[in-house]
């Protein structure tokens, strides 16, 4: 027991909340629906979710038909049937996406349906399959996929991921713990990060998205040209594009639903100029990717573009990711998240992105928010492109935030102290 305990003071292991299980499951369910969807009476609600998921979607149906869904149509993924595709599929197979799928989910997202994607499949599912067919098959599922897509990253409809813990994902984030420790100790740590473990979660929440509100604001009013973050191996000059936005917490879907998009968050966020991002810049924390580990990327930018890319691990399939389109080599979305984010403070390395990405400031290779973006309505692809807006089959989240890396904004030649070690330094 003295070993055991002392492991899991090491890993920082949350601490158990006084609630339930099934409580806290019932509250991220009703969170999840009150507070990330905010679903409305007769709209549709569409999930995507791992077979692990089951009792978690359970709850998560029961609010929502509660708020009035009008129908709840759950997607199960099967981690397993996912690895044989791997194991015993021809070569060929690898260029196939189910496009009748997709093009159904985008309309049901025309049609007004709401989306919720609850995650939780195992980060090192595809470790060790060939990093081609891995490349092939996400860009033709992200060719399929890109309908659906462009509705969300216009945030026309409300959406929502959160997250379940399963247990090939748990004794990867707990390894140092038996099986059924870490399952508990990932529930625990997703709970308390998503706000669920308090005496009343959707007040919380509520203070919450003040808090990321009231800094938005402050980057909106004040309209800064440019960030500049500042570092070890890291000198990195981030353009803003043309009538950016700042956006943070809950914010109003173009059909007029406000809702939280991520469960849990921590970020405000915009939209870079895809040609006016220059110098360099090296990772934070690992990046884990369809099964491969990322780390210690260090990249450099000229005009935008990433023109040279390393990696002490996963360098291949980094590679890979940034020739999958020409918008693959720029970034898409730029975020701020203080070094002293709950999920930060936790010492937890998630794997995971919605998790991962809330403990450090980042940036995302790839396609851009429309919605970080104002007076585009009737723009073609061409002027948003013209605007700095970026365009890409992939989008893909890395942190570059921590207590050693200081924040500017820079405007008309003024340099404004942001973040100094990974701290708001503004009021």
């Amino acid at each position: 027991m003295t070993n055991r305990f002392s492991i899991a003071k090491e890993q920082d292991v949350p601490v158990p909340s006084p609630f339930s299980h099934e409580q806290l499951l019932d509250r991220l369910g009703e969170v999840a629906v009150r507070v990330g969807l905010n679903i409305k009476p007769g709209q549709q609600l569409l999930i995507t979710a791992p077979l692990d998921a089951v009792p978690l979607v359970r709850r998560v149906t029961e609010h929502a038909y509660k708020a009035g869904a009008s129908l709840v149509t759950t997607l199960y993924a099967d981690d397993e049937a996912t690895l044989a595709r791997y194991i015993h599929a021809s070569d060929d197979a690898f260029d196939t996406a189910p496009t009748w799928l997709a093009n159904g989910i985008a309309q049901a997202f025309r049609d007004g349906a709401a989306r919720m994607a609850i995650t939780g499949a195992n980060p090192t599912l595809l470790a060790g399959q060939d990093p081609e067919r891995i490349s092939r098959a996400n860009r033709a599922n992200s060719a399929a996929n890109r309908p659906a897509m462009e509705i969300i990253t216009q945030f026309a409809v409300n959406w929502n991921i959160i997250a379940c813990a399963t247990p090939a994902w748990a004794v990867q984030v707990f390894p140092d713990l038996p099986a059924d420790e870490a399952l508990t100790a990932l529930w625990n740590g997703i709970f308390k990060s998503s706000r669920v473990d308090v005496a009343d979660p959707v007040a919380d929440w509520k203070a919450h998205n003040a808090r990321l509100h009231a800094r938005a604001k402050y980057m909106n009013d004040t309209r800064f040209d440019a960030l500049h973050f500042s570092g070890p191996g890291t000198d990195l000059t981030v353009g803003l594009a043309d009538g950016h936005a700042w956006a943070g917490g809950s914010e109003e879907a173009l059909n007029g639903v406000v809702c939280n998009p991520n469960i849990p968050t921590e970020e405000i966020f915009t939209t870079p100029h895809r040609s006016r991002v220059n110098g360099t810049v090296c990772s934070t924390k690992p990046l884990f990717h369809q099964g491969t580990l990322i780390d210690d990327i260090s990249v450099r930018f000229e005009d935008g573009r990433i023109v040279e890319a390393h990696a002490s691990k996963g360098e291949n399939v980094l590679h890979r990711i940034l020739d999958t389109d020409e918008g693959a080599r720029r970034i898409g979305e730029v975020a701020l998240v203080p070094h002293s984010s709950p999920i930060s403070a936790s010492g937890i390395l998630y794997k995971n992105t919605l998790f991962d990405e809330n403990a450090s400031s980042h940036i995302a290779l790839g396609q851009a928010y429309t919605k970080c973006m104002v007076d585009i309505e009737g723009l073609t692809p061409e002027q948003l492109l013209e605007r700095g807006v970026n365009d890409s089959l992939i989008h893909i989240d890395w942190m570059i935030g921590s207590d050693k890396i200081d924040l500017d904004g820079l405007k008309d030649g003024t340099r404004t102290p942001l973040m100094r070690a990974g701290e708001w330094v503004i009021s």
